[in-house]
């Protein structure tokens, strides 16, 4: 079964609006002979006479007249999806999924947000948080436009990987546990309670990595995923952690910075798939994260 298109309907229309097929044309920039035999079309496609002549104009029948609020709500159709494309084509609008660490986009992402919006107000962020193998995963399958991770990340040869920063760890003691030095080992550090994150996340593997390479065993008291909760309970004396230093720009009541000994650091980087279309917006983000 043929379906009408969009200029039969057009047509139909502006005949029925100008009361004439030769002043429709006109108004379309067709010829009278290509205007009549889209009315033609039209009415052979949907088996019913649309259009009469009364009163030496061009008029609706009763089908036509059925027809004609459904033809009006689809060339409005038409023309919203014309205007959708066109904003999108103009770069004024637009959408990014962005995946990132809970850390990163607490303490990280906000002024990148900002800059964004300024630049591009119409663009549309969605931000998903989760450890960096969910991040390229999601990535490569389409679900995100982009991640933020810890590097290193592991990505199949569909993804490309940018370096973007080096965020310090250190490590955060309550008062009661702190000593005078101004860096720790991992064997001191190791001595105290241990509040950590939870393990499968590539900061708590370089964490557990720190202390391996020392030759240190570690047995945290506590295990979790969330930044701020661990900052809460070290500074109520529950325990010492190691965290990256982006989220201590402000001091925590109860406890003190201490760096650590050897240095330790993560490296955060972006991904993206390779064939990745990078259009006007996530040019945009990328650009004020940096890359």
């Amino acid at each position: 079964m043929a379906w009408p298109t969009h200029r039969q309907l057009r047509t139909f229309l502006a005949t029925v609006e100008t009361g004439g097929i030769s002043t429709a044309a006109r108004a379309l920039n067709l010829t009278q002979p290509a205007a009549s035999q889209q009315l033609r079309e039209l009415e052979r496609c949907l088996g019913v006479r649309l259009l009469e002549r009364a009163g030496g104009r061009t008029a609706p029948t009763a089908a036509g007249q059925a027809v004609l609020g459904p033809a009006a709500r689809a060339q409005a159709a038409v023309e919203d999806v014309m205007a959708a494309a066109a904003a999108h084509r103009s770069g004024e609008v637009g959408r990014v999924r962005l995946g990132t660490g809970a850390t990163a986009c607490i303490y990280l992402l906000p002024p990148v947000l900002a800059a964004v919006r300024q630049r591009m107000p119409g663009l549309e962020v969605q931000i998903a948080t989760g450890n960096s193998a969910e991040i390229c995963h999601q990535v490569e399958t389409g679900a995100l436009d982009a991640g933020l991770v810890t590097l290193p990340a592991t990505p199949g040869r569909a993804l490309s990987v940018t370096a973007l920063r080096e965020d310090a760890l250190v490590a955060l003691i309550p008062l009661a546990l702190a000593q005078a030095a101004d860096a720790v080992t991992p064997a001191s550090l190791a001595a105290l309670p241990l509040i950590l994150y939870e393990p499968g996340g590539s900061t708590r593997a370089i964490i557990d990595a720190w202390f391996r390479a020392a030759g240190v065993a570690v047995h945290p008291t506590m295990q979790l995923d969330s930044i701020e909760t661990i900052k809460v309970l070290v500074g109520q004396g529950l325990g010492a952690s190691v965290m990256p230093a982006l989220a201590l720009g402000v001091p925590v009541a109860g406890a003190v910075m201490r760096t650590l000994q050897p240095p330790l650091a993560r490296r955060l980087g972006v991904v993206l798939r390779r064939e990745k279309v990078l259009d006007r917006g996530l040019r945009v983000v990328l650009e004020a994260l940096g890359v």
